[in-house]
């Protein structure tokens, strides 16, 4: 019977079937046709999933987002970028990349993010020479500061995983987010140090600037001030976060109207259905898991192998590789991440470097075909065929590659912050 299931999921995958029903179905027919559990206990589980109070957050940081960009902090974040660092070598790839930053420190959507500040900066870059494809790529790269820097939705579903508090999971990842803004603005202005960029901004541009962006920059410490004052649950700073923005939008920005606010909410359900879909139907897969023991067994047979933590970090990453390649991020975690967490557990390694060390390899898929859904997004934004932005691919794999591998080698990257704040 799990060969069969295993065939039916290679099938409706190959069919281009979505994720979510080929979690369901595979999952589903072990559960109810070769384990003869009950239709009950698959709708009970899976329920209880959806109806953790820490997923309140996924959808109003994503909402939050959204007002954000149609209110018009997003492009006051962006300008504001642009007057900092926008004349150095490569200075437009490099406020991209900053402008991601500053946008990831209220939202956490990877998708939202390249919508957001791709749409103002990518045909300004190609504008001013930037090749396409270069564009394309570095905005999907970049917008995985997303996962990494607080808040993170990434973390939030780790933390529902593992119950590990949010609050360490969102520290956790502030460092690393550092580190790859850091790798990617040197491959940046290495890659276009020749190119034209914008004549250096004034010391009065740039205060003009700031000041007309520190609203949105504001809204970090409304999130994080709240979560580490002990004043809010992140659920309660995200809905915080979210009536900030749209008074901001409203009263001082006065570019949100009640047809962009409305068009926020289509928005953020439309990405809150998808993520929630994987959610529910890869509830299933725990279940069958559950049953049938097999994260304890694995346990057993990888310490009677004689494995070592350098052992256990090589297979997360070359599992994370290759099923990023072919699966989105979301029902990559709940594939592996209750089986990595116990491994990790067992072998005494410290569970915040493994949602580094998870999100680092896992992430790269965002930008390896077939999948690749940050360089479709882009590519859309951009007006141009993903295809085109292949070639340029390589470079920031192995950029990913290089994070992942320094996450594995430093584990106070990951760990230093949270405990400092513990």
């Amino acid at each position: 019977m799990n060969a069969a299931a295993t065939l039916l999921s290679m099938l409706l995958l190959l069919l281009s079937v979505p994720i979510f029903m080929v979690f369901g179905l595979g999952s589903a027919s072990v559960a109810i046709l070769g384990m003869d559990l009950p239709w009950s206990t698959l709708i009970q589980v899976s329920f209880g999933s959806m109806t953790k109070h820490v997923l309140i957050a996924v959808p109003l940081f994503i909402f939050t987002g959204m007002v954000m960009l149609r209110g018009g902090a997003a492009a006051r974040l962006v300008h504001f970028a642009t007057t900092l660092v926008g004349h150095w070598p490569g200075g437009l790839g490099l406020a991209m990349i900053l402008a991601m930053g500053f946008f990831a420190a209220f939202c956490g959507s990877i998708l939202a993010a390249i919508t957001a500040v791709g749409t103002i900066m990518i045909p300004k870059m190609v504008e001013q020479g930037y090749p396409k494809p270069f564009v394309i790529v570095l905005a999907a790269s970049a917008a995985f500061l997303e996962s990494l820097i607080p808040p993170s939705n990434a973390a939030i579903l780790f933390s529902a995983l593992t119950d590990v508090p949010v609050s360490r999971t969102f520290a956790a990842g502030f460092v690393p987010g550092i580190v790859l803004l850091v790798l990617l603005s040197i491959v940046v202005t290495w890659r276009c140090r020749n190119l034209r960029n914008p004549e250096k901004a004034t010391a009065a541009e740039r205060l003009s600037a700031f000041r007309s962006a520190v609203p949105g920059l504001f809204t970090p410490f409304i999130i994080l001030g709240g979560i580490y004052a002990g004043l809010l649950t992140p659920s309660e700073s995200a809905a915080v976060a979210g009536i900030w923005a749209i008074l901001i939008g409203i009263l001082i920005y006065r570019e949100l109207t009640f047809r962009a606010l409305l068009d926020a909410l289509h928005q953020t359900a439309r990405i809150t259905a998808v993520i929630f879909s994987i959610i529910a139907m890869a509830t299933f897969l725990s279940v069958v898991l559950t049953y049938t023991q097999a994260p304890q067994k694995l346990i057993a047979f990888f310490t009677e192998m004689g494995g070592t933590p350098m052992a256990f970090w090589l297979a997360v990453a070359v599992i994370c590789l290759i099923l990023g390649t072919f699966v989105e991020i979301v029902p990559v975690f709940y594939l592996t991440v209750p089986i990595f967490a116990a491994l990790a557990l067992s072998l005494g390694l410290d569970i915040l470097q493994l949602y580094i060390v998870f999100v680092a390899f896992a992430g790269i898929g965002m930008i390896t075909p077939p999948v690749c859904v940050g360089i479709y997004t882009a590519a859309g934004v951009a007006k141009e065929s993903p295809e085109k932005a292949f070639r340029e691919v390589p470079v920031f794999v192995g950029v990913g590659i290089i994070f992942g591998m320094l996450m594995i080698a430093f584990p106070p990257a990951a760990t230093w912050l949270p405990n400092l704040l513990n």
